[in-house]
């Protein structure tokens, strides 16, 4: 059977259950109090110390407000100077507009007191700036003015010390003019214009010269980089119907040349009249050749029944441009077109040329001829410039040359400047002449011309002795 049931015993587990809970509630509740508690404290221990430092922030910042008030308000009496010290009122009176300002920006009153200092920071960083750029500006204002001014007492100065210089007194100069020449001459004979090395045989069976330029050594540097594009001319004196000219060495001031030329039908009686010149030029393609130097061996004073091999120092030109500066030079341009068979000649300008008539200058104009076999195919004239050994014409010419034609090595096209006279006869002064067969420049010039197909290729030419059957018009 089962056991009875006791109600009070039931009651009382149930009593003790529940009291068991409360307890249990009870200290849970009890910890979130301390710790709600706690948290509390600290809050307001934080706002405290806000406060306080806000406050403490207040009361400086209005003490130098007040401060700056009180000394635009100070009175002055003779040498003594009395402020007024900021009251109570001023400073409640700012603390109040403080802290009303920052409940307006919603911002606590500490937080706007750091702005402020912020904002004074950085005013006075700027104005720290810009003072600075003012002091830089007068000083640069100062120097500009004192480049502008001239000092009277220095310039006399500088030029007495310049006349001393220029002017020094005649006792010395008559005391070093002596010396003075001998320095000179000295110098005269230190500038070095380099030294030429050539061969010379000569053969008695044919009568025939042959030489041989073989290289230069120590040329002086006539171009802008520092070095010099030297060829060597070489002639025989004073008929000079013949000229030889080496290849042109760019950019070097030891040349090797190693060419041998030939001077035919020199009977060995004639040569001993004879003088072998060595020209050595700096090549410049769009300007007169400059004349380095020259050799000049007297051939009565060799001995030609041997070999000659032997080095000679290079020597000053005579007068401006040497001796093939007489007739004067011509620069014109080349343009030719293989597709079309055209050939453009541009005649540009002509400078020192010889004078022919009697007052001392030259009617000039310049006479293109295209020739083949020695026959002239087609001739073209330019306008003709009074009274001037400088003309300048600028003036296009164009032949019809088919490309075949132009390959001919009997083609050539000759550039005469003629002295035009209107009674007489016109004279020619000088002439061009370029092809295959030509030499020298002229012989460049025109295969610079075929290796740049339709380009305008310009170049100086010193003129050349003209023939006989040019002085025709």
């Amino acid at each position: 059977m089962a056991p009875p049931l006791d109600p009070v015993g039931v009651l009382v587990r149930h009593v003790r259950d529940l009291v068991r809970l409360k307890r249990a509630q009870k200290a849970e509740d009890d910890d979130d109090d301390a710790v709600e508690s706690t948290v509390a404290t600290a809050k307001e221990t934080t706002k405290e110390a806000a406060k306080s430092v806000a406050k403490q922030v207040k009361e400086a910042l209005s003490t130098v407000a007040t401060a700056a008030a009180g000394e635009g308000r100070g009175t002055t009496a003779g040498d003594d100077e009395t402020t007024s010290s900021p009251t109570k009122g001023e400073v409640e009176k700012a603390t109040v507009m403080v802290d009303k300002l920052a409940e307006e920006m919603g911002i606590p009153t500490w937080g706007l007191v750091a702005i402020g200092i912020a904002v004074l920071v950085v005013l006075g960083i700027c104005g720290c700036c810009i003072r600075r750029c003012f002091r830089k500006r007068r000083s640069k204002d100062g120097k500009k003015g004192m480049k502008g001014g001239v000092d009277l007492k220095s310039v006399q100065l500088l030029g007495s010390a310049y006349k001393e210089r220029v002017q020094p007194d005649m006792e010395e100069l008559t005391e070093n003019a002596e010396e003075g020449g001998d320095e000179a001459e000295s110098k005269h004979s230190e500038v070095k214009l380099g030294k030429l090395q050539f061969k010379l045989e000569y053969d008695f069976n044919s009568n025939s010269l042959s030489v041989t330029v073989i290289q230069a050594e120590e040329l002086p540097a006539l171009d802008m980089g520092g070095t010099s594009d030297p060829y060597v001319k070489v002639y025989l004196l004073p008929d000079k119907k013949k000229k030889f000219e080496t290849k042109v060495h760019r950019k070097t001031l030891n040349p090797v040349f190693n060419e041998t030329f030939v001077f035919k039908q020199v009977p060995y009686a004639d040569a001993m009249n004879k003088t072998l010149v060595f020209a050595i030029f700096d090549f410049d393609r769009f300007s007169k050749h400059d004349q380095i130097g020259e050799v000049k061996v007297p051939l009565c004073q060799v001995d030609l029944a041997q070999t000659i091999e032997e080095w000679r120092e290079l020597q000053g030109v005579e007068g401006e441009g040497g001796q093939d500066n007489k007739l004067g030079d011509i620069c014109f341009s080349l343009r030719y077109v293989p597709t079309a068979g055209k050939l453009t000649v541009v005649i540009l300008e002509a400078k020192n040329l010889k004078k022919m008539d009697v007052g001392g200058l030259s009617d000039p104009y310049v006479k293109i001829a295209l020739m083949q076999n020695g026959k002239r195919l087609k001739k073209k004239k330019t306008s003709i410039k009074k009274c001037t050994l400088n003309p300048y014409y600028n003036e296009s010419f164009t032949f019809e040359v088919p490309f075949e034609q132009i390959q001919n090595p009997k083609v050539q096209l000759v550039v005469t400047v003629v002295d035009y006279d209107r009674i007489g006869t016109s004279e020619p002064i000088g002439k061009a002449v370029l092809g295959y067969n030509a030499s020298g420049t002229e012989l460049r010039h025109w295969t610079d011309m075929l290796a740049s197909p339709r380009r305008p290729i310009a170049q100086w030419h010193t003129l050349k002795d003209p023939d006989d059957g040019d002085k025709k018009d």
